[in-house]
């Protein structure tokens, strides 16, 4: 599966954005969903992940409250909605596919990964 991220841009602090993720290539609904991030100089971190049916969701405790992912099988498209942003949460945003359909906060459990999509919060 190809995924492709898009959505990233320049906000104030306070503002919102929301990224997507167009999935080609294979079956869309049979994959579980998720969002990292990686800031400069730090490691990638996990942000959200959604089930492949969008029956569960998981989330990174610190963001939990601020963003919500969400997909849309029938556009083959994963959603991050971030709102009240903060220049912490400048990173670039990377989308992924793990194809046993299951929620996962590890980098390592996804299979496909789309190009980041650069998130920048000025304050």
């Amino acid at each position: 599966v190809q995924l492709q991220a898009s959505g990233g841009g320049l906000v104030q602090a306070g503002g919102s954005l929301r990224l997507s993720c167009v999935a080609s290539g294979r079956t869309f609904s049979a994959y579980a969903m998720g969002w990292f991030r990686q800031a400069p100089g730090k490691e990638r971190e996990f942000v959200a992940a959604i089930s492949s049916s969008g029956g569960a969701t998981y989330y990174a405790a610190s963001l939990k409250d601020r963003f919500t992912i969400s997909r849309d099988n029938a556009k083959n498209t994963a959603y991050l909605q971030m709102n009240s942003l903060k220049p912490e949460d400048t990173a670039a945003y990377y989308c992924a596919a793990e194809d046993q359909g299951i929620v996962a906060g590890i980098p390592s459990e996804y299979d496909y990964w789309g190009q980041g999509t650069l998130v920048t919060v000025s304050s």
